[in-house]
């Protein structure tokens, strides 16, 4: 499979049926997705034999019509097109010289239909950021313990009666995660299998109950100094 068949059937999974019913007319996300990738190839810079350098914070500017239809999709479309970002830059042997910044804005001046795209190389730390997309909502894991279930005393409560109460755990040690099965009735499918207790690789599909998760790693920008406010920093991501 392709990486632009990988993004766009992660697109679908993650925001279900509003991805057929948003994109009839106007960009398309493939469209944007391509153009990405023309922007590492174009602003590719061989540094040595061993690196070649690509921007890491890039802008799409669309249409308003366009962008309001690719705000609808949330996070999940940045988290997609993120991830595919990072797939194309590991096949083409990219470096990006820190974590990615990817936004969406609207432009009046552009016509439904067009899009524009710009970037720039920003020196700074590396962040991986780990996040679930349920139902087309992103829930970033800020804890080392995260639980999901359907009840009240959950981090990320379902509703879905056919998860129990504490259905899973999500451990993240900054690096790897980790899935185990809290005992629940219906049991946890990981990638279409059983599972009590595994290692949880990134791009994984979690199905419990009737609710699918997928799990994301994406390299994101970290804190840097604001040059007017050295003890403000900024912080970069999302969009």
């Amino acid at each position: 499979m392709g990486l632009l068949d990988s993004f766009e059937r992660g697109l679908e999974r993650a925001v279900g049926g509003a991805f057929a019913k948003t994109f009839k007319s106007g960009v398309q996300p493939l469209e944007i997705s391509a153009a990405l990738r023309r922007e590492l190839d174009t602003k590719a810079a061989v540094v040595s034999r061993e690196r070649i350098l690509v921007p890491n914070e890039l802008r799409v500017r669309l249409a308003p019509a366009d962008f309001a239809r690719m705000d609808a999709l949330g996070e999940s479309l940045i988290d997609e097109l993120t991830q595919l970002l990072q797939q194309h830059a590991a096949a083409q042997r990219y470096t990006f010289p820190g974590g990615i910044r990817l936004t969406l804005r609207s432009d009046a001046t552009l016509a439904e239909g067009v899009l524009a795209v710009e970037s720039e190389t920003v020196k700074g730390s590396v962040v991986w950021s780990p996040v679930l997309d349920i139902d087309g909502v992103r829930h970033p894991l800020t804890r080392s313990r995260t639980i999901i279930g359907r009840g009240s005393e959950a981090d990320i409560t379902l509703d879905d009666t056919g998860t129990s109460r504490k259905h899973i755990e999500i451990l993240w040690d900054g690096e790897r995660a980790q899935l185990t099965d809290l005992g629940s009735t219906n049991g946890s499918l990981l990638n279409g299998e059983p599972v009590t207790r595994a290692v949880l690789p990134p791009d994984s599909v979690i199905e419990i109950g009737r609710t699918r998760i997928l799990f994301r790693v994406l390299a994101q920008r970290g804190e840097v100094a604001d040059p007017r406010n050295p003890r403000n920093p900024t912080r970069g991501g999302g969009r």
